[in-house]
């Protein structure tokens, strides 16, 4: 005879059950999500925890037990990988929006001893203010992510964005379709 569950799973929407239903069927989404739907779809329709494990592939009915839990607190956010997993981010907003504030700011020629930022200067600048330890590759996903490509001008510009001689003087253009080209 099973152990008595300590928490059964509560009873289901008709939205939350087509939707675990949806995330079964389809074909693109993570195994392992689809793991925890089926599992949830197994105990819903009156099946054991146990029986509930070895449908949807998991090698205890601990598995089940844990992810009902979290299910009846959180709803369908209980398919998604817990939080906590994984490396913890090594850099915070703050440092990350140091490096864009750098690329802004104009390199001091004298000291600099260039008129445009490169990867290695704008990481021997960040290593004197305050990040010991950044890389030249920690930077440049940064830059990418901030929205910032590596020209041909070997210059960091914003995506989208460029510098045009007119006869007024030098003006900033920005490409209406940069969020369409981008995707």
């Amino acid at each position: 005879m099973p152990k008595p569950q300590k928490e059964p799973l509560r009873v289901l929407s008709e939205q939350e059950k087509q939707a675990l239903q949806r995330i079964v069927r389809a074909t693109s989404e993570r195994m392992d999500v689809i793991k925890r739907a089926r599992a949830l779809l197994a105990a819903a329709s009156g099946q054991g925890f146990s029986a509930a494990a070895r449908e949807a592939g998991f090698a205890s009915s601990d598995t089940v037990c844990h992810l009902v839990a979290r299910f009846n607190r959180q709803g369908l956010l209980a398919l998604l990988i817990a939080a906590g997993r994984g490396r913890k981010p090594t850099y915070s907003m703050e440092d990350r929006q140091k490096v864009v504030e750098t690329l802004k700011s104009e390199p001091v020629r004298k000291v600099d001893a260039s008129a445009t930022w490169s990867l290695s200067l704008v990481q021997h600048k960040l290593r004197e203010t305050g990040l010991p330890r950044v890389g030249a590759s920690t930077i440049g996903r940064v830059l990418h992510q901030a929205g910032y490509v590596y020209g041909q001008s070997r210059t960091w510009c914003q995506t989208g964005t460029v510098l045009r001689k007119r006869k007024e003087g030098v003006v900033r253009v920005q490409d209406p379709k940069t969020e369409e080209k981008k995707a």
